[in-house]
């Protein structure tokens, strides 16, 4: 681990035409890499892609806060070390790039922006989907995925969404005034609209409405805050839905050991799940 976190310093950044982005001479090979290991695993059901491209990243490191480098904001490339969000980001970019028969390095960088930030587009710390019940909701907007939460039995919440803005020490970029503005003016927009959860108690018995590749967002309990993990929904032997994601438990990404169901009932706070299909 320590030396996957000194590999991750040692960054080059360079200029494209939408933005500059920081990325390893490591992690560029890494990208490099994955587009080759890939080409094999495309299956007839997009969903079966994310979860053979998913599976891939076993045993990667759990690292946060990959994103938070430098004093402005870049497209920061890292698949040395993946959070919850930058694991089902990248999953999700290289399962659009198969399907789209994209294989160079820049299609990647183009398409990791596209998910990452508002309308596509990286323009300053802001434009990135920080809350993730907004990076559904944009990502739907994008015609990449569909939030399904609603036909599987989810129901319409309302919460007060500001972690973000009342815990503003917490974010070192959110020391620049105009970022603090924007990011409150982005939890003004979640607020003037509700968002659906799947409750914890009806999860298991909804659980057949739910796809290997769909993504994963666990809502929860804490105030200001929407969601608190993610990851990607994968069929086992079983026949249960497990969950596929970059875990804080083992520090890596796995597959859960138990169905979803039960391994939320585990986690503090949570309330439920919102589901969305990439399309």
């Amino acid at each position: 681990m320590r030396n996957i976190l000194l590999l991750s310093l040692l960054l080059i950044c360079f200029h494209t035409e939408a933005q500059t982005v920081t990325c390893s001479p490591l992690d560029k090979e890494a990208v490099i890499s994955k587009i080759e290991q890939v080409q094999d695993l495309e299956k007839p059901d997009f969903g079966q892609t994310m979860v053979a491209i998913g599976k891939t990243f076993l045993k990667t490191p759990y690292v946060a806060k990959t994103l938070e480098i430098g004093e402005t904001e870049t497209l920061v490339v890292n698949l040395q070390g993946l959070d919850c969000t930058t694991f089902v980001e990248n999953v999700l970019a290289f399962s659009l790039m198969l399907k789209e028969d994209k294989t160079s390095f820049e299609n990647f960088i183009e398409t990791l922006e596209t998910i990452r930030y508002k309308d596509g587009y990286l323009d300053g710390y802001a434009s990135r989907l920080h809350y993730f019940s907004e990076w559904i909701a944009n990502n739907a907007k994008k015609g990449l995925l569909q939030d399904i939460t609603g036909e599987i039995g989810g129901a319409e919440i309302t919460k007060d969404i500001n972690f973000m803005s009342e815990h503003r020490d917490l974010y070192p970029f959110l020391a620049d005034d105009s970022n603090f503005e924007k990011i409150k003016a982005s939890e003004k927009f979640l607020n003037s609209r509700p968002i659906c959860v799947l409750a914890q108690d009806q999860i298991a018995k909804n659980e057949h409405l739910i796809q290997s590749g769909d993504i994963i967002a666990l809502a929860t309990s804490i105030n200001g805050l929407d969601v608190t993990h993610t990851g990607i929904t994968t069929r086992e032997a079983d026949g249960r839905i497990h969950l596929l994601h970059a875990s804080t438990g083992s520090m890596e990404v796995e597959v859960s050991e138990k169905p979803l169901a039960e391994y939320l009932k585990k986690v503090k706070g949570n309330t439920g799940i919102m589901v969305a299909r990439p399309l």
